[in-house]
């Protein structure tokens, strides 16, 4: 599942150039994810790295975007072109 961030966002951001796939982007009031290219930076690390970097832990999982380990990696696939 993509992530996705809150209105408790402090708009440090500090997110946006930690994620690989440029998904995180300045919205009207905070950041926002692109649902699309989050990956959970699955294919790049072990963990979310907006998520580690996070000082307000606001960035859960996006219940409105379910996708599993085999959809998130498929996605990250699509996106850097080493789909096989």
């Amino acid at each position: 599942m993509a992530l996705l961030i809150t209105d408790d966002c402090i708009n440090c951001a500090v997110c946006e150039p930690e994620c690989p796939n440029e998904a995180i982007y300045e919205g009207e009031e905070i950041f926002e994810i692109d649902a699309n290219l989050c990956t959970e930076c699955v294919g790049h690390y072990d963990e979310p790295q907006c998520v580690m970097i996070c000082p307000v832990d606001c960035i859960p999982k996006d219940p409105n975007h379910e996708e599993n380990a085999d959809e998130l990696m498929h996605k990250y696939k699509k996106l850097t072109g080493k789909a096989s």
